[in-house]
């Protein structure tokens, strides 16, 4: 009884979990039964344990453009030289918004003493959640396009793309209003990358500096300490921008490895979580939406020079055919819709959120997908073989108990430059190790990659790393994927306690 009581005291004053707050369950039911047309699922053994996209979905690595740098400007150039008559109104505003954000630092003399203070762009302010929004919804351009006598090569498209997207709303799923807790961070993984391979956003650490990257694939393993605690040890897989923007971007893969300890209900379901000492712990999770007019609603502070429907055809005349047909993502403009979802097997996004939704969309595979058998014991559960799924169709629509609200409409995005805006029962053998966890084996797929003529040299952090511990950033040579099918091997890798 004295140990049930010590669990119970720190799952109800642990400061970084403890219980999803109510307001959270129902958004997540929101959010994804707007995107998807079907439930989001909150029982912890219906929920997949590993999931990625398809080889060709994996994001390119991007410039971030920093302020310091001049941000797009080099892009813009070419803009306003094919649609704004050679006024360089769309550089103009960039090279305003590049430097009007300066913040205070201290003025450094010598022997380390302090001088007052000076005002200065910070330097990580820049564009890195304009390019992780673009990689996210977009396929990599792989071609020149000539517009009224203006070439642009892939690399100047892929900095228009990061700028269209440096102010535009997005749906921020966790992160934002309250402190970003296991329960909820599982949950968004299982459902947007494990039910549908649908890529997110990602804030990576807490604190003043944001640093967005886009994450494609999990793989997690599991241990039941008792009917309503369940231990976690998941790595997420991210990609990390490059030192310049490249005619044919590298793919600079990361992982992020968290331990956590999930609080389930009698029926199942998550209801909150807490992270052990030896987890990573990221700021937020969010969802990039349908790119919007600068200065108008959804883009208030986007450059009003640069018109987003240019941009993305220049970007369709640029991209391979054969990827866009099969690009699915939630809340597409209507040009890049897809109809042909035969050989889907993952969930299929509504290709319009606005209308009303049609059962959900569940086909064949043209790819292995990791979903998970039913589980009968999880007192130790492996990784998942990666397998098709089985005739049993996998689970889609089990609705928590407690989510029957809505909530209120998503809030506008914030930038790279600002800050943004339970239960315990008597405890199982806490001793038994988590074995065979799965883990993911990373490498770049690129060789070499072409400069652009315009690529900025400003170094990024890649610094070494060491091998796959938990709550440090992990990078492998041992897997180069070079199909769909060897993807899904890829998110595969082992890691012990």
């Amino acid at each position: 009884m004295a140990t049930s009581a010590i669990v119970f005291l720190m799952v109800m004053t642990n400061g970084v979990g403890a219980t999803t707050p109510k307001s959270v369950i129902e958004k997540q039911n929101q959010v994804f039964e707007k995107y998807w047309g079907t439930k989001f699922v909150w029982k912890f053994d219906d929920l997949p344990t590993t999931g990625t996209v398809p080889n060709f979905r994996v994001p390119y690595s991007g410039h971030i453009y920093t302020d310091r740098s001049g941000g797009t400007v080099d892009s813009l150039r070419k803009y306003d030289q094919a649609f704004n008559g050679g006024r360089m109104l769309a550089v103009g505003f960039e090279q305003w918004d590049t430097t009007a954000f300066k913040k205070p630092v201290p003025r450094r003399g010598p022997f380390g003493m302090t001088w007052g203070t000076k005002m200065e762009t910070p330097g990580w302010h820049g564009h890195c959640n304009g390019w992780t929004s673009a990689a996210i919804r977009h396929a990599e351009p792989k071609t020149n396009v000539r517009v009224n006598g203006v070439t642009f090569t892939p690399a100047d498209i892929k900095g228009l793309l990061a700028e269209i997207y440096m102010y535009n709303e997005n749906e921020h799923l966790a992160g934002v209003d309250t402190t970003l807790e296991p329960g909820h961070f599982h949950a968004i993984l299982a459902n947007w990358l494990g039910r549908g391979a649908h890529p997110l956003g990602m804030e990576a650490e807490p604190g003043p500096e944001k640093w967005n990257y886009p994450i494609y694939a999990f793989s997690s393993s599991s241990a039941k300490r008792s009917d309503r605690r369940v231990e976690v040890k998941l790595n997420l897989a991210y990609i990390k921008d490059s030192n310049g923007e490249y005619q044919v971007s590298p793919r600079i893969r990361r992982v992020k490895s968290f331990h956590y300890d999930l609080y389930l209900n009698t029926a199942g379901e998550i209801i909150g979580g807490s992270w052990h000492n030896d987890s990573a712990i990221i700021d937020m999770l969010w969802l990039p939406l349908r790119p919007k007019q600068g200065r108008q609603k959804g883009n208030e502070s986007g450059n009003p020079y640069v018109d987003v429907n240019k941009v993305l055809a220049i970007w369709r005349q640029s991209a391979s055919p054969e990827e866009r047909e099969k690009w699915l993502i939630v809340d597409p403009p209507k040009e890049d819709r897809i109809d042909n979802v035969a050989d889907v097997q993952t969930l299929v996004p509504l290709q319009d959120p606005d209308a009303p939704p049609p059962a959900p969309s569940v086909a064949t595979a043209p790819w292995p997908r990791p979903w998970p058998a039913p589980i009968v014991d999880r007192s130790v559960h492996p990784a998942t073989p990666l397998t098709a799924p089985s005739a049993t169709p996998a689970p889609t629509a089990a609705a928590p108990a407690e989510a029957d609200a809505t909530v209120a409409a998503p809030s506008a995005a914030g930038g790279n430059r600002t800050a943004d805006e339970t239960a315990a029962t008597e405890p199982a053998d806490d001793t038994a190790p988590l074995t065979n966890a799965a883990e993911i084996h990373l490498t770049d797929t690129a060789t070499e990659p072409e400069s652009a003529e315009t690529a900025s040299e400003t170094p990024s952090d890649e610094d070494e790393l060491n091998g796959p511990e938990m709550g440090v950033e992990t990078e492998s040579d041992d897997c180069a994927p070079a199909s769909d099918a060897s993807s899904e091997a890829c998110a595969e890798e082992m890691f012990d306690d």
